[in-house]
């Protein structure tokens, strides 16, 4: 919540004091105009009394209303209507939803989702206002309300709003559970408990709560019919096609059609394991009310396909198949694009490999490199992983219970770890098969099992369509994304590949930062997002392809192949390649010498021989519990449990850190093999530690991700690596530079005891002596900067 201040518009006092004994007892405290002297006592309210709640709720917003005040006009209509719905005040909550409309539309950079946002509330307050003292049945009030506003709608903006609509349960592409909003107003009316007083801040975060809860509470079991009869109005909808692939398989698809489409038309391919009926309409509706056909493809085995899910090693052929039947239907001008994030950005490249006539570009977003960054990384196996192929794969649709049974997945890593059992066990420890799981342990190596899911080496040459990938600085599928570029690059140095960056995570680097409500997202684990990089992925997709389908012009924030947000400078940057994101580097040598409670990165090579002795006992469990102390990209603590930390001296002036960072370590080490982890991190001026990036990779494996070549014990090693995590951040005179680097030895991944025998068959038996490594002074770090 941003500082509240006086406002040269006031809301005006609408509310009346409380009185008797209720949960909540709200007490101006201060006497003063300033809000932030402002504040509210504040007891328990009992939840499960929902008619003793409401009423407490209408009068803490009557209070909130009349002592309100906000500079910023448009924050203050946000909060005002929301305040006004809580209150009973449906007219005023009409008029500040109509004000706040015709503000945003104003604005330059006012889109489809502005036009979009609040529509369901605006159709809610409608809905009660119609109702009337006289008592109309709220369902009859929101049907005629509903019907309304969605006459004056145009299908791109009837879209997102029908999406925004989503009530069901468990499912990712619900964007408003009831049940989960409500969970949500325990957890915020939680977060006040054993407090006396309420400050303004508290007491709006609480109201809102309320809001959403009390809103989609009313209208959540109304709206499936009423979206479905405005669908058929605008659509043509084809569910459950059967599609044969050339092996004798079959798959699944829907699509959808505008009504109003004259001639044949461009589609647009979603190619998904992810059989969720809301979500892959709501993707499907979308594309066509921007003027294509859209179309959902699903894995052989998933919705009406009767063969069994296997994940990724048929999909590039099955939506091949599904490309060329869709160039064959009459609706169709044969030409097929395909966007996703995720799982859905690995089939745009199963399906390029293949390259059928029909394909023409590629959107993948967030995309993920089987073999390469799941269910492994730099070779090393994530045990978050784990539970995936029981969510996907266990039935047509989607096993919602295995993906939300946290407790389970934490429960079985902390067994098996403190077990000292091989990995491969994890299914016996956890009690149910996993052969999925299984099968990819079989294959440790980057091999043909790997190599035969997407375009490998001269494979990329082949694929030359426009391509436009986005991924975010915290994205985990970010090496992935990187991996299918550089290879692009690499073997097609013509292609039309466009890459677009920023500091996003996993979902914000496929959907932006405005959310399926309108609202706008702006810190991500403790990083407030630059103004400049607040974008909406969805609405780059659609300029995406109209400029390639429909001679559109080009997405502005394309202005070279790479496009990338600085954080801190607050711009975005444009250059032709990767290497070109700097135009120096900035070396740092890991030194045995101190600086405080760390170890000094030194801009000049150590002199002598000194060592850092590096130790990890691999069969001590004692940290099985352990939580790590520092969890968000801005933190004040920095973890170095198993690790070693370099800090380097204050940066003398303003530099940009832009791009891939590499390095060299020169070591000796009493084992065959382990695994590392080096972390990137900014110190700055008030001592604030900034995650920028890190590589992960078994060693081994790091001059050969194929082929393993074990580590001489005893003799000096050298290994040269290459992270494939960008980041781009400004770092102002003062900030320093750290690295942390860690020998991986925890409950949520592998653990190597170096022996070379197969890590999934290893245990804590074969741990023997504690791993020693001695790090040389030789080790560097190169950083890409830009002065």
């Amino acid at each position: 919540m941003p500082l509240l201040r006086r406002a040269r518009r006031g809301a005006g006092v609408l509310g009346t004091p409380l009185t008797g004994a209720l949960s909540f007892v709200v007490v101006a405290l201060c006497a003063t105009p300033r809000l932030a002297a402002q504040s509210f006592r504040l007891t328990s309210p009992n939840l499960t009394d929902s008619v003793a709640l409401a009423g407490t709720m209408a009068r803490l917003a009557d209070q909130v209303l009349g002592a309100y005040r906000e500079n910023d006009w448009r924050t203050a209509l946000d909060d005002l209507f929301r305040l006004q719905i809580v209150a009973g005040r449906n007219a005023a909550a009409a008029h500040s939803l109509a004000e706040l409309r015709a503000l945003r539309s104003s604005q330059p950079n006012a889109t489809v989702q502005t036009r979009a946002t609040n529509v369901q509330y605006e159709i809610y307050v409608r809905a009660k206002i119609l109702q009337g003292p006289g008592g109309r049945p709220f369902p009859q009030a929101f049907a005629q309300a509903f019907r309304e506003a969605f006459a004056g709608l145009d299908d791109r903006t009837s879209a997102l709003v029908a999406r925004a609509f989503n009530t069901c349960r468990g499912s990712s592409a619900c964007v408003a559970d009831p049940a989960t909003l409500r969970d949500e107003l325990r957890q915020a009316i939680g977060r006040q408990q054993g407090k006396t007083e309420l400050s303004l801040a508290d007491a709006l975060s609480l109201l809102r709560a309320y809001q959403l809860e009390e809103s989609y509470r009313h209208f959540a079991s109304l709206t499936g019919p009423l979206v479905a009869e405005d669908d058929r109005r605008r659509y043509v909808i084809e569910k459950d096609i059967r599609v044969s692939t050339p092996d004798g398989a079959t798959v699944c698809a829907m699509l959808v059609r505008p009504r109003v489409a004259k001639g044949r038309l461009p589609a647009l391919l979603e190619f998904t394991i992810y059989a969720d009926s809301v979500a892959t309409f709501n993707e499907a509706r979308r594309t066509a009310s921007n003027g294509y056909v859209g179309v959902e493809g699903f894995t052989r085995g998933k919705g009406c396909s009767p063969d069994q899910p296997v994940p990724y090693e048929h999909d590039g052929s099955d939506a091949a198949a599904v490309i060329d039947w869709i160039s064959r239907q009459a609706w169709s001008d044969g030409r097929v694009g395909m966007y996703g994030g995720s799982y859905n950005g690995f089939t745009q490249w199963a399906a390029a490999k293949h390259m059928p006539g029909a394909l023409k570009a590629l959107m993948p977003s967030v995309t993920v490199a089987p073999g390469i960054d799941v269910p492994m990384e730099g070779n090393v196996f994530q045990s978050f992983v784990y539970y995936w192929p029981l969510y996907t794969t266990t039935g047509k649709a989607l096993d919602y219970g295995a993906l939300n049974d946290r407790a389970r997945w934490q429960r079985l890593n902390h067994d098996w770890y403190v077990s000292g059992r091989a990995y491969r066990d994890l299914d016996k420890i956890d009690g149910t098969p996993n052969p999925v799981f299984g099968r990819w342990l079989d294959h440790p190596s980057y091999d043909a099992y790997w190599q035969s899911m997407i375009p490998y080496r001269e494979e990329f040459a082949r694929i030359d369509i426009p391509v436009l990938t986005t991924t975010g600085y915290y994205d985990g599928g970010q090496i992935g994304a990187l991996h299918y570029l550089m290879q692009h690059y690499r073997y097609n140095p013509g292609a039309e590949h466009y890459l677009v960056v920023g500091p996003y995570d996993h979902f914000r680097g496929q959907r932006g930062t405005t959310s399926s409500l309108g609202d706008e997202f702006n810190v991500l684990a403790g990083y407030e997002i630059d103004s400049v990089a607040h974008i909406d992925v969805g609405e780059l997709r659609y300029e995406w392809f109209d400029h390639v389908f429909k001679g559109g012009p080009k997405p502005a924030l394309l202005k070279d192949r790479i496009n990338y947000e600085v954080m801190g400078a607050n711009v975005w940057k444009h250059a032709p390649s990767l290497d070109a994101m700097s135009n120096r580097t900035l070396r740092f040598h890991l030194s045995a010498l101190r600086s405080g409670d760390l170890y000094r990165l030194s801009t000049q090579k150590p002199p002598g021989h000194a060592v850092i002795t590096h130790q990890v006992d691999l069969a001590d469990r004692s940290d099985a519990d352990r939580m790590s102390p520092a969890n968000g990209i801005v933190d004040r603590l920095l973890d170095t449990w198993n690790s070693v930390a370099f800090v380097s001296d204050p940066l003398r002036q303003s530099t940009e850190i832009s791009g891939l960072f590499t390095g060299q370590l020169d070591f000796v080490i009493n084992k065959h093999d382990v695994d590392l982890a080096i972390g990137l991190y900014e110190l700055t001026p008030d001592g604030e530690y900034v995650a920028l990036s890190y590589y992960l990779a078994r060693a081994s494996y790091v001059r050969d991700n194929s082929r393993r070549q074990p580590l001489a014990t005893g003799l000096p090693q050298r290994l040269n690596f290459k992270s494939g995590r960008l980041t781009s951040r400004k770092f102002p005179a003062g900030s320093r530079l750290v690295v942390v680097l860690t020998v991986v030895k925890q409950p949520s991944a592998q653990i190597n005891y170096g022996t070379m025998k197969d890590v999934s068959d290893e245990t804590v038996a074969d741990a023997g002596e504690a791993l020693t490594i001695q790090w040389s002074g030789d080790s560097f770090i190169d950083v890409p900067a830009w002065r």
